[in-house]
């Protein structure tokens, strides 16, 4: 897009004030980092935030254009669109600017699919075909208005991603979006929990399709098939099930039904009915442990100028001020001329603040000059790999990002760690919708802990802290201090809290400026000794109170001593108090959970009020934040909720972990042999057994041997056989027509029937026992959707 603030005033119902300018970009997080010099900043205010706060910060940044919902004037030379309601405003805008759209629109909805769909139709189509997708997981009421406003009008084909979560909402994407052609992938139970049954969710969908021309949808799915009844007579109905899938000869029911829906979609536009393979899929923006102790982004199916910039965003986020390395190749169908093109990457790069930028491709050539970082050049990506250097590599954070053809994927390949077939992929945008969730439940910036012990409950460390690091989270919590070491040696700055501190590690926590926690006189006069040592003053501490845990803790007749020793301390300072709730998840034991927080108030209300400063107060784990409001206090802490996983199988928090592996060997046994050690399994008939790399050293239980797990190939299931060994385990895929060597194993996932807490419920255990079992030879990656 690009219009004047006057323009956008008009178009979106605000006054302006100020500088008139040309807006060519929208920004609604302070935290970006990759933007134009013709950006606009949206300043909104929500129940736990007020990005007001940071107009003065992006006017630091460069930027002269804003849209506010109160008055806010930092300076003369910028320009302020005021408005009632920035959302609404830019949903305005949004719908004048699709408005100007002269090519067909497509919108895609359903409860589970729509980003594969929607990036699956991207690679089928024609490659003349110019095309806009909307990025990532963009389906919100802000995702859409800000993928409409990115479309730049010459591109033949949008296609636009629209969720919801409760009544209303899809009437407001219908009207920015106003689809030609509608697409639902599925219908399920995701985010039921605002909808009075599964009927009134997919009327609520349906709203999408009311003025479209043709409605493609597949009948396996009864619910949506009974609704197609209220379309217009003039909307053409298509059902996918007609379409005939011969090249995907091993993928589960949804994998097959999503393939047929892209194919129909393909042949209703115009385009012919494309041959699918699910590699065409764009894979995720994956973040990888590379050699000489660098970090690798993957980004290298994706290269477009938004999705430029969403990466760049990620870049700096993980580098946490380190060393950066950009290779970008050649951006092909950007539909601006070269010259600008070029001109707006150089704009993201230089704001991104990227030290080293590799550029390969014969289109980027002519331009490499517009940058000013320290850039190379390289025709081709042979050239460029051939031409690597360690000193290109160690310690950086390297950001791959280029279109298909340039085949980035073998310099990823090249520059990551060897490691275990077997990996955990843990899905960062499941963990910040969570704290997103979380913090629906607080009041407005309310302060949050992140509990990132134990490896993160097994899903990493510093990947984990600079993520908590970025959504503004005020603390994390380690359970020793060599945790918090990693943590501060890797970059991460924001205050952390050690929850298992002992005198042997208090000096080694001063000189890395970890806050322990203190649960007895003993520990506090040896911590002061420490601080003392090193010559320290008003150093924070953390309080931890025994409300009725009874683990550790100050009980109630220690309260007057222990104000005693602190209020006139110079050494140590409380930052805090808390607690631990022991059955805040448990509705049976309510009442003594209640008793807790009345005790914790009682007891941490005396002490904070003796001291001669500010002191936080928390006990509220994540069942507490959801269950009791009372319980909130200063701070929450985020547990195993952060993960996606709590009580009563909430269904609005996303799992974040997957743990896969591949088959490295195939065979057929007869009927009567037996498998693994012991003979522990007799065959009951002719079978075909898979061997997969992974065992109880890695985590797998071998309480989970003989059938009692059964794993996803394909999206079927095959039962474990036998014993699980140390390294190595055998599944039964009989069943499972095609299977070959290679073919991923899914021991554990979000999908329905293979969760953690399916696998917890097996073992008679709990969620955490298995995520922090998970080995730490088993590769982590970080995905982004």
């Amino acid at each position: 897009m690009k219009y004047s603030l006057s323009d956008i005033a008009r178009m979106c119902g605000g006054v302006l004030q100020g500088r008139d300018s040309v807006v060519g970009d929208v920004v609604t997080d302070s935290r970006r980092c990759a933007f134009g010099d013709g950006a606009m900043f949206v300043a909104m205010r929500g129940t736990n935030y007020d990005s007001h706060d940071y107009v003065g910060d992006m006017y630091q940044r460069g930027v002269r254009a804003f849209m506010v919902e109160r008055e806010v004037v930092v300076a003369e030379d910028a320009g302020y669109i005021c408005v009632d309601n920035a959302l609404e405003a830019l949903q305005r805008l949004a719908a004048a600017h699709r408005a100007t759209f002269k090519g067909k629109v497509v919108g895609i909805t359903g409860s589970n699919g729509k980003t594969m769909v929607k990036e699956w139709v991207a690679r089928a189509l024609p490659a003349a075909v110019k095309i806009f997708v909307s990025p990532m997981s963009y389906n919100s009421q802000l995702g859409v208005a800000l993928s409409l406003l990115m479309i730049e009008g010459d591109e033949e084909l949008a296609v636009i991603e629209a969720g919801i979560s409760e009544v209303g909402e899809m009437e407001r994407l219908e009207r920015m979006i106003r689809p030609d052609v509608v697409l639902m992938t599925s219908i399920g139970d995701a985010h039921q929990s605002n909808f009075e049954s599964l009927e009134q969710k997919v009327s609520e969908k349906m709203v999408l399709a009311k003025r479209a021309h043709t409605f493609i949808y597949h009948s396996y799915y009864k619910e949506i098939t009974a609704a197609t009844e209220s379309l217009a007579e003039e909307c053409k109905v298509v059902d996918a099930a007609d379409m005939e899938v011969t090249e995907l000869p091993l993928c589960n029911d949804a994998l097959r039904i999503d393939a047929q829906e892209v194919k129909m979609l393909c042949r209703e536009l115009g385009y012919g009915e494309p041959q699918l393979s699910p590699s065409d899929v764009a894979m995720r923006l994956e973040v990888k442990e590379g050699v000489d102790g660098s970090t690798i982004i993957n980004d290298s199916y994706n290269s477009d100028i938004n999705s430029l910039s969403l990466a760049l965003d990620t870049l700096r986020s993980v580098a946490l001020g380190g060393k950066t390395t950009v290779v970008i190749s050649d951006i092909l169908q950007s539909g601006m001329g070269d010259e600008e093109l070029y001109s707006r990457v150089a704009q993201l790069v230089a704001h991104a603040e990227v030290d080293t930028l590799i550029c390969v491709g014969e289109r980027i050539k002519p331009h490499v000059g517009k940058f000013t970082c320290k850039t190379r050049y390289y025709a081709s990506t042979e050239e460029f790999m051939r031409a690597l250097s360690h000193e290109d590599i160690a310690g950086r954070t390297i950001l791959l990002k280029g279109n298909r053809r340039s085949h980035f994927e073998r310099v990823c390949h090249s520059l990551e760690r060897r490691s275990h077939t077997t990996v955990l992929e843990v899905n960062l945008d499941a963990m910040t919708h969570n704290v997103g969730y979380f913090r629906r439940h607080l009041p407005m910036n309310h302060r949050l802990v992140s509990m990132v012990k134990a490896h993160s409950y097994g899903a990493g460390d510093v990947e984990v802290a600079q993520l908590m690091q970025r959504l503004g989270v005020s603390y994390l919590a380690v359970a020793f201090a060599d945790e918090g070491v990693i943590l501060r040696e890797k970059g991460i700055t924001m205050p952390i809290v050690v929850l298992n501190a002992d005198a042997g590690s208090f000096d080694k926590m001063v000189a890395y400026s970890l806050e322990p926690e203190i649960y007895s006189f003993h520990s506090l006069a040896d911590f002061v000794r420490s601080v003392e040592r090193y010559g320290a003053h008003n150093y924070p501490i953390h309080i931890k109170l025994d409300t009725g845990m009874h683990r550790l803790g100050f009980v109630e007749q220690e309260v007057d001593e222990l104000i005693a020793l602190l209020k006139d301390s110079r050494s140590v300072r409380v930052a805090t108090i808390f607690a631990h709730l022991s059955c805040a998840d448990d509705p049976t034991q309510d009442d003594f959970t209640r008793r807790q927080i009345a005790l914790f108030d009682a007891m941490s209300g005396r002490i904070a009020a003796a001291m001669p400063y500010d002191v936080l107060r928390h006990t509220a784990n994540s069942a507490a934040i959801e269950r009791f409001p009372e319980a909130a206090f200063d701070m929450c802490r985020l547990g195993l909720g952060l993960y996606g996983y709590g009580y009563c199988h909430n269904e609005e928090l996303q799992p974040v972990a997957t743990l896969k592996t591949r088959i490295v060997q195939l065979r057929h046994r007869a009927k009567g042999e037996a498998i693994g050690y012991g003979r522990s399994q007799v065959l009951e008939r002719d079978s075909v057994i898979a061997t997969i790399p992974i065992g109880y050293a890695d985590g797998l239980d071998r309480h989970l041997s003989g059938g009692r797990w059964e794993m996803l190939v394909a999206g079927h299931t095959a039962p474990t056989v036998g014993r699980i060994c140390m390294d190595s385990c055998m599944i039964d895929v009989t069943d499972i027509e095609g299977v070959k060597e290679g073919d991923e194993v899914v021991i554990f996932s979000p999908a329905k029937g293979n969760t953690l807490e399916d696998m917890a419920e097996v073992l008679g255990t709990i969620s955490y026992e298995i995520m922090t079992s998970v080995s730490a030879r088993v590769k982590r990656i970080y995905v982004r959707e």
